[in-house]
Formats: structure tokens, sequence, C-alpha cells
């Protein structure tokens, strides 16, 4: 169980840390990255992205189901709770988002995802709190 809890925690930490950044930083700078050239840049940041994101969220998912398995304490379900809230708008908000802005440059399309991502990074914020508590 403590393998499960370090991966979670290092997960979870690093993707609190990405997410941080995206918001603050990175998707401010979209509007920035000319209208020529934006469906490419867009695609490129999606697939880089990807190729970070998608291991650490399935190392996190992974952790989190089987500490609820081994250990469905208060904190580990509501940490899967918060987990479900970011996937749920990861793939029903933000994915949608950046669908559209590979197409093309889109001022409401990316207006809503710096919006919506505010979401996950307070979700993620949430988790990495528990996930330091229940290594702890």
């Amino acid at each position: 169980m403590t393998a499960l809890l370090v991966l979670q925690a290092l997960a979870t930490l690093s993707l609190t840390g990405l997410v941080w950044f995206v918001q603050v930083v990175h998707y401010p700078l979209f509007a920035r990255a000319g209208e020529g050239s934006f469906a490419a840049y867009e695609q490129e940041h999606t697939r880089r992205t990807t190729r970070l994101v998608a291991p650490l969220m399935l190392a996190e998912a992974v952790a989190a189901a089987g500490l609820l398995l081994l250990e469905p304490g208060a904190l580990t379900v509501l940490g899967v709770l918060l987990l479900a809230g970011i996937w749920t708008s990861s793939f029903l908000v933000q994915v949608p988002c950046h669908r559209v802005l590979a197409g093309g440059w889109n001022a409401a399309a990316h207006r809503r995802l710096v919006r919506s991502n505010w979401l996950r990074t307070a979700l993620w914020s949430a988790r990495s709190v528990i996930a330091v508590a229940l290594l702890v």
C-alpha cells in the first residue's frame, strides 16, 4: 500500500504543478501564438502535452483505484471523487475546447478553456492536499 500512496502523491503533485503552469502561463499565451499558425501550434501542444499528461493521469487513477480497494477511508473516497471531477471536466470540457482550437484560433473556445480549467486546477490542488495527508 505504501507504493500506491507514493505513486498517487508523485502523480498528483506532478499534475498539480503542471496544471498550475498551464493555467497561469501556457493557456493565456495561446492568444499570442498568431492566427495563421495557431492550428499547427495547438495540434503540437496537444501531442506533446498528451505524452506527458496521459501516463501521469493513468498512474494517478490506478493508484487511487488501488487505494480505494485497499483503504476505503473518507479521504481516499474524497480523493477519488475529486479525480472523477477532473476526468469529467477534462473529457467533457477541456478536450472539446482543444478540438475546436485544433481547427484554428477561436476566441470563444480559448476563453472557455481558460475559464473552465480553473476547476481542474482547484480539484488537483485539493487532491494534492489529500495525497500528502494520506502519505503522511
